[in-house]
């Protein structure tokens, strides 16, 4: 990536040579050649917000940025980067949007995200400190700004413009207004489940904000709950890509004397799990961790391993997080272990699990979700 301060090489993480997607686009690109066209004075607390592979804090390293983001995989790229750049370690502070963020803001970057919710809520968490003189100028593509995240902008910060467009990316300007009168910050946000759906039958969920679903119990979710294994004994389970939580809830319940741990690579979904699994007042034993996929879990440590994998990763449609997570299960996994998968009919996960496993079988089918299931064998 060619900068106003440098040329910088990035990369993805986890990295893959393969991987043809860039660590950083257009709107990266833009705003970076603003910030200098402008002068814009960078000496005091600059908080960069959703910088999806760290591109904009490595060339800003010199003015010790903070970065504040949702994904441990964004995380540990700029990680990477900072260090392939030559970074001191220490000199961008890396926080997540659990943490308490600065308390004060000099210079504001929004990368927007996907989630307007979560541009809300790290907005009103960010609003108090920011003053009269904050600059703050958000970026992204085109197709990722609409009315609607302008006028979060306007409601929690100030008034709001946006610039011309450049190689489909375009700028965003807001002018901080103090006195604005804020909303209260809706989030996280609580919700019942609806009857029918197994042992999480009428349980509360909570939802920090970018967690998918926040409002409601999505259909595929809903299909994989009334279609769980019946797990007994103290079995080592495994809510791959846990979101909200609500499938690990469900198992726990069922099952009281199962271990259950609860995996996601979003800060915001591995808290949202635990308030779920909190509120519920499960008995039993739990775990929430924020990593990638099973990394780090001991080779044939897990009975049962429940997956739900994602097929996007921001606007990118992609299969790569899914086989990661199906790799990582059969590592995982004990001889004799399970792997249950719920996906749209189209994605042909059973291809996948078969190639890995040597199986796979249909537990359950509808006319838009099925529900997988792996075992592994011995030797495999």
């Amino acid at each position: 990536m060619t900068t106003p301060w440098g040329e910088f090489a990035l990369t993805r993480f986890p990295e893959d040579p393969r991987d043809r997607l860039r660590a950083w686009d257009a709107s990266d690109e833009y705003l970076l050649r603003h910030l200098a066209a402008e002068g814009v004075p960078l000496s005091g607390t600059v908080v960069v917000v959703g910088d999806r592979w760290g591109a904009l804090v490595t060339a800003l390293a010199a003015h010790r940025p903070v970065q504040i983001t949702d994904s441990f995989l964004s995380q540990e790229a700029t990680r990477a980067n900072l260090e392939r750049a030559g970074v001191e370690p220490g000199t961008v502070r890396l926080l997540t949007t659990q943490d308490p963020p600065p308390g004060r803001v000099d210079v504001l970057l929004v990368r927007v995200p996907k989630s307007l919710a979560l541009l809300e809520d790290q907005l009103l968490r960010l609003a108090p400190a920011v003053h009269e003189g904050t600059l703050v100028v958000g970026t992204g593509m085109v197709k990722e700004i609409h009315t609607s995240t302008l006028q979060l902008f306007e409601r929690i910060l100030g008034p709001t413009r946006t610039s011309l467009a450049e190689k489909k990316a375009r700028l965003i300007f807001c002018t901080p207004e103090p006195s604005l009168v804020r909303p209260a910050n809706p989030w996280p946000y609580g919700y019942t489940l609806p009857d029918g759906i197994g042992a999480a039958s009428g349980r509360a969920v909570v939802n920090h904000a970018g967690v998918f679903c926040a409002d409601r119990l999505d259909i595929g979710t809903r299909f994989f709950l009334q279609h769980l294994p019946k797990s007994r004994g103290s079995q080592r389970i495994v809510d791959l890509g846990c979101g909200n939580g609500v499938v690990g809830t469900a198992v726990a319940l069922a099952n009281p004397e199962a271990e259950v741990l609860f995996v996601d690579e979003s800060f915001q979904a591995v808290a949202s799990a635990e308030g779920t699994y909190k509120t519920n007042g499960v008995p039993g034993h739990a775990e929430f961790r924020v990593g990638d996929g099973l990394a780090g879990v001991p080779a044939g440590s897990v009975d049962l391993v429940l997956n739900n994998p994602p097929f996007h990763s921001h606007q990118a449609t992609t299969d790569a997080t899914a086989w990661r997570m199906f790799t990582g299960a059969r590592r995982t996994l004990r001889p004799g272990g399970e792997l249950w998968v719920v996906g749209n009919r189209h994605l042909g996960y059973h291809v996948k699990l078969r190639k890995l496993f040597g199986n796979s079988e249909l537990v359950a089918g509808g006319p838009k979700f099925v529900v997988l299931k792996a075992v592994k064998e011995s030797g495999v």
